[in-house]
């Protein structure tokens, strides 16, 4: 059994794989659990994918009702470790063990939440640091794909309830999973 060292592959590269695979199959999942788009388009699969960028700070999937006023905001918080130690036999079932986890609680997470109004749309906000977004200017395939500043509207809800999801901490990324409800939907 090997251990690995940031210098032994390109961490940013893994992590950042990982996490945008997890946040694919997320995204899709709350759409689904929250009955943005009808079930009928949706294939089950028993697969384990997800997109994030890897300066990512925070992935917000926020559902909106007709007006397009936020009703749920899906608060993914993200980090990574100062520290790599992990052996490579253990490093991709350990992950997928843990972000398998926040999957089953998006799964469920009608229970807890009220219905969504009808003819709901949803928007993705990447939260970055500025030095990332400084960075994207400079790199040309990202330059071709411009990134727009979210609407306050869709940014913040006036006093919404917090109902916490799921917490992790690995040795490659600490995530925590909230949604933030608007009191009334309707």
């Amino acid at each position: 059994m090997t251990t690995l060292t940031r210098q032994d592959l390109n961490f940013g590269q893994v992590v950042a794989d990982i996490l945008c695979e997890f946040l694919e199959v997320a995204i899709h999942l709350i759409l689904y659990v929250r009955e943005v788009y009808p079930s009928g388009i949706f294939q089950k699969r028993k697969k384990y994918n997800v997109p994030v960028q890897n300066d990512a700070e925070k992935v917000v999937v926020v559902i909106m009702d007709k007006e397009h006023h936020p009703v749920e905001r899906f608060v993914f918080e993200m980090s990574q470790p100062p520290l790599l130690s992990i052996s490579s036999d253990t490093l991709l079932s350990h992950v997928e063990q843990l972000l398998r986890a926040f999957i089953l609680k998006i799964s469920v997470c009608d229970a807890v939440l009220n219905n969504n109004p009808p003819g709901c749309s949803f928007s993705v906000l990447v939260h970055t640091r500025d030095a990332a977004t400084r960075n994207m200017e400079k790199v040309q395939v990202i330059k071709d794909f411009p990134w727009i500043v979210a609407d306050e509207q869709e940014a913040h809800m006036q006093e919404p309830r917090l109902i916490p999801l799921k917490t992790m901490t690995s040795d490659i990324v600490k995530m925590q999973l909230y949604v933030e409800e608007r009191a009334q939907k309707t």
